[in-house]
């Protein structure tokens, strides 16, 4: 039986120079991201010096939020690793078909097809 389904050029799988490329970046943006977590509590005022200072007190703030940024992010660099690692890299989490190619290279540890994406985002 010959399958007539339609194949959109952006859902082709991608190639080993593409993994290859996308594995790199993703192990940059962990380092890298490694790298702010590490400074980010390492360079911290104490909160005691907080009350002490409206300044210090709007640092830590910053800080603080930054630090939870980059770790949501390294979880998800890590997540996309993992996937790679397991073989099941660049497929939606939701409707479980390829995620285009130029959505990875844009963003690597996309979980979710562009679809998807925006039906998660406008709660539908």
């Amino acid at each position: 039986m010959v399958d007539h389904q339609i194949i959109d050029v952006r859902d082709t799988p991608l190639s080993a120079e593409d993994l290859a490329a996308l594995h790199a970046n993703l192990r940059e943006q962990r380092l890298f991201r490694q790298e702010q977590l590490q400074q980010l509590s390492s360079a911290a005022p104490t909160r005691a010096d907080a009350f002490l200072d409206r300044r210090a007190a709007a640092q830590v703030e910053v800080r603080v939020k930054l630090a939870a940024s980059a770790r949501m992010v390294l979880a998800d660099v890590e997540a996309a690793l993992a996937r790679m690692d397991l073989g099941c890299y660049g497929k939606c989490h939701l409707c479980r078909k390829p995620i285009a190619r130029e959505r990875l290279m844009i963003v690597p540890q996309a979980r979710y097809c562009t679809r998807c994406q925006q039906v998660r985002e406008t709660g539908r």
